[in-house]
């Protein structure tokens, strides 16, 4: 294990230059990747790609996240209370913070982070950032409620491919439905060779746009996030691209090793849990993740507990499950009362609520008193897998070639579960109500849901071409 956080650590090292710059007049790319036509996202004279990100507790802190210009080099954040007239805030202050280079095909640009610590519960604040020629608009957010109240929760898997023009219109139809935060849930872009990295998350923080500035973004990596770099003695590892640390100011109590991509922050008596899947299926990171999730799980005052992480225990496309997550991880979700798992990945729709047991009386049994968590993975974005020959019997609900957005909302004693076509229509619902003995009920939805996707042979659920390659 030491020898494999080692590997980590020097990997991060070796991409380190890619955010020391020293010169961004003078910038070296480092992708040969096309840019855009124009190279429209080229850093300028005010701050943009703003993300605001949650505090530990929610209800005291908050951090945001900015670029500008390579020759800004104050990082600097104003804040205060809403005030009901043009006057801006009542009783600014002035916040300053940390900033990095980041490099790509379309030059340096600077990113910032601030945080805001010391805030008050249930409160209304305004803020703005500053970018090399001014200040942006002023920006509002809303800190969580001390303790526990109704929270509204958007859930959204891989968007990565096609986000120009195929996967912003679910990301822009998902964000008209109430929320309060969003959860990402890896692979919000590809990292590939057929566009400049910078590029693709211009797109993904376009598909967002101001939304992203002004409700708290939990991220959690995907294996795209990371890109794969050749060592010294000739072998392969990955890195974590540079845009990824620089856009996300996540809370900084998350596994020592991976700071940047595992954290827990607390909304209003919701816990949210990020993992590293890629650091621990492919970088020797897991065991120090589960003790690290362990010790997260046992001092836990949340009323629900969510894991947010890429790949999924349980898979609707690949030939087998991810048998060392399921090993290392779900046993203390069940042991630990976690209410749901959200992943990605797996570019396909699936639920799986007792997947140990065959459908049919004894599965519907089980879910009166469920011993353990309600698995999901689902997709936004364009590329699609083929369903595997397992997920009709393993799972509650499944479905291919199909693009959804999920809305989740946290009452004290039921959290309800949708998950949404671009269409409007409803794919698949479920309360899960908390019993007195402390386990959920799951009670399928009366709703009528949306008939069941899949193709058949080479034809798609909507009659054309079927979208799915197999894993």
């Amino acid at each position: 294990m030491i020898r494999s956080l080692f590997a980590l650590a020097l990997a991060c090292a070796l991409a380190a230059p890619a955010l020391a710059l020293q010169t961004p007049e003078a910038p070296r790319p480092v992708t040969d990747a096309p840019r855009a036509p124009g190279a429209p996202f080229l850093a300028g004279g005010a701050a943009d790609r703003i993300i605001l990100t949650p505090g530990a507790d929610a209800s005291r802190a908050m951090a945001v996240s900015f670029r500008t210009h390579g020759d800004q080099t104050d990082t600097l954040a104003e804040i205060g209370r809403v005030r009901d007239g043009p006057a801006g805030a009542a009783d600014a202050r002035t916040v300053s913070g940390t900033s990095r280079i980041v490099a790509d095909a379309d030059g340096a640009a600077r990113y910032h982070h601030v945080r805001f610590e010391g805030l008050e519960p249930a409160t209304r604040y305004v803020y703005r950032v500053r970018g090399l020629e001014g200040w942006s608009p002023w920006l509002p957010f809303t800190t969580a409620a001390q303790g526990f109240a109704p929270t509204r929760i958007l859930y959204l898997g891989d968007v990565q491919n096609r986000i120009g023009d195929i996967s912003t219109r679910v990301v822009a139809e998902a964000l008209t439905r109430p929320h309060d935060i969003v959860l990402h849930a890896g692979d919000m872009v590809a990292s590939r060779v057929e566009m400049a990295h910078d590029d693709e998350w211009a797109l993904w923080h376009a598909a967002g746009g101001l939304n992203y500035a002004i409700r708290p973004q939990f991220p959690t990596p995907g294996n795209h996030e990371f890109v794969k770099i050749e060592l010294e003695d000739g072998s392969e590892t990955r890195v974590l691209v540079p845009h990824y640390p620089a856009m996300f100011a996540v809370p900084e109590n998350g596994v020592p090793a991976l700071q940047d991509t595992t954290f827990f922050a607390d909304y209003q008596g919701v816990r949210v849990i990020s993992l590293d899947s890629t650091a621990a299926t492919e970088l020797g990171a897991l065991e120090v993740q589960t003790e690290w999730l362990e010790n997260v799980l046992s001092d836990n005052p949340a009323r629900w507990t969510i894991a947010l992480f890429h790949h999924p225990v349980i898979t609707c496309a690949r030939p087998e499950n991810t048998e060392f997550l399921m090993d290392h991880w779900a046993p203390l979700f069940e042991a630990h009362g976690v209410d749901l798992v959200l992943q990605g990945h797996d570019h396909c729709y699936g639920r799986w609520s007792a997947p140990h047991l065959p459908l049919g009386p004894e599965r519907d049994a089980a879910k009166e008193a469920l011993d353990g968590p309600v698995y999901l993975v689902t997709v936004a974005g364009y590329k699609m897998y083929e369903l595997n020959d397992r997920v009709a019997l393993e799972s509650d609900r499944y479905g291919a070639d199909t693009q959804t957005f999920q809305l989740i909302e946290a009452h004290e004693d039921r959290l309800t579960f949708e998950a949404w076509t671009p269409t409007g229509a409803l794919y698949d619902a479920f309360p899960l109500e908390r019993r007195e003995d402390g386990r959920n009920r799951l009670i399928e939805d009366p709703r009528e849901r949306a008939p069941l996707r899949v193709c058949d042979g080479d034809t798609g659920p909507d009659g054309g071409e079927c979208y799915g390659r197999p894993k």
